[in-house]
């Protein structure tokens, strides 16, 4: 799995086997493109992903548990993990 970043329009964190699937997971869950989301979407290290979506919280303002972490790390399921608190 690769791991993906895009700031605007909109953050979100992303798990995909491709960038084409990412961009997809992207329009399906967050916003739809507006013509520059390929130019936004980086893949960043797995490292970087994983203390990224470690350090945030819930929607109740929570720490995401150790657990939870994990498994949705070592899945082999294509997601969403993080999108901008502003689109809650």
């Amino acid at each position: 799995m690769k791991f993906y970043e895009v700031h605007y329009p909109y953050y979100a964190l992303l798990k995909a086997e491709t960038k084409e699937e990412a961009l997809k997971l992207y329009i399906d869950a967050v916003c739809d493109d507006d013509g520059s989301l390929s130019q936004e979407l980086k893949e960043v290290e797995r490292d970087y992903a994983l203390a990224m979506y470690s350090r945030a919280k819930t929607e109740d303002g929570k720490d995401i548990p150790i657990p939870v972490i994990l498994e949705d790390f070592q899945d082999d399921e294509s997601k969403v993990l993080l999108i901008d608190s502003t689109l809650l």
